[in-house]
């Protein structure tokens, strides 16, 4: 049996269940090595190898959470911050959601991968999770799941409803456009050149006018034009000007990997920033500092000169 055409799909899933991109990848592979060692007693007539494996990857998903705080974003913790000179101290003991690699594995549609909707997943009970993804993301049936869950299918539809309603009261999720739209792409890449000139204003005027800007693992985050320009002097008053940045995408959506100018020459490693763009604007950027998010996004730490001066 075959299982490796599915561990895109089930790194994805696992990913959406638990909002860690590493503990994604060990669960998809403990779901594989589970069902190798249990190939013998797969029953073809009663559900496809498919179906199979998202029992399996369900059941290990809920046992890695039992006892475990969700995965927040900065902004899922409490009210904007009203003063951008703030003290950046990271908050080292909350499990901060990150960012899933889109360029690691083949997953298909990517829009129920998006920050916002899998930051808004956490809030729910595991259950209400499982039975979320499983249904309105992968579509499998109301009976597979109860199959998948070992339960009912009347407590699947009632699992489904409550998660339904906790999630509109979280907040509106909206719809993102594709990373590769051009009217996204033409918006990033106007971000990019300002950011890199460390031009304020430009970066500014591409924004909403209740732009958010959140930093994990800073606890702190930002709302509106006005403190996202105000952190942005700070910033490149900090690290100076003259940046570097290359284009990928993160979880559906544009995103940059920001090079800050290294005093020893060439552009050390800063940030990955992830991009929401609303009608031709930027509505969130979340700026991740962690050094496992970017090894798992494969970002080289240091740009030579000459490499900075390659196009992107």
């Amino acid at each position: 049996m075959d299982f490796e055409p599915y561990r895109g799909e089930l790194v994805a899933y696992c990913y959406r269940m638990l909002g860690s991109f590493h503990e994604a990848e060990d669960l998809a592979q403990e779901t594989m090595l589970r069902a190798w060692k249990a190939r013998d007693r797969y029953d073809r007539t009663r559900a496809s190898v498919r179906t199979w494996l998202y029992r399996i990857a369900a059941n290990a998903c809920l046992t890695a959470l039992e006892g475990r705080a969700r995965r927040p974003l900065p902004s899922g913790l409490g009210a904007p911050s009203e003063d951008p000179g703030a003290p950046l101290t990271p908050a080292l003991d909350i499990p901060w959601l990150q960012p899933f690699p889109d360029g690691r594995f083949d997953t298909g549609v990517r829009a129920d991968l998006r920050l916002a909707l899998v930051a808004a997943m956490q809030t729910l009970p595991a259950r209400q999770r499982a039975v979320l993804v499983l249904r309105e993301v992968l579509e499998f049936s109301a009976a597979e799941v109860a199959e998948q869950l070992g339960t009912t299918v009347p407590a699947v539809n009632s699992a489904l409803q409550r998660a339904r309603a906790a999630l509109a009261d979280v907040g509106e999720i909206g719809q993102v456009s594709e990373p590769d739209d051009p009217g996204v792409r033409a918006v990033v890449e106007r971000y990019a050149r300002a950011f890199e000139a460390a031009d304020v204003p430009a970066l500014v005027r591409l924004l909403t006018d209740d732009a958010v800007l959140e930093m994990p693992p800073v606890p702190l985050w930002y709302r509106g034009v006005r403190d996202y320009g105000l952190f942005m002097h700070r910033v490149f008053e900090m690290r100076g000007t003259n940046w570097n940045v290359r284009h990928l995408t993160a979880n559906g959506q544009p995103a940059l990997a920001a090079y800050a100018p290294d005093p020893g020459g060439g552009h050390r490693l800063h940030t990955l920033q992830v991009f929401t763009v609303d009608a031709g604007r930027v509505a969130s950027n979340v700026v991740f500092a962690d050094p496992r998010v970017f090894e798992a996004f494969g970002l080289p730490q240091h740009i030579s000169p000459d490499d900075s001066r390659r196009p992107r």
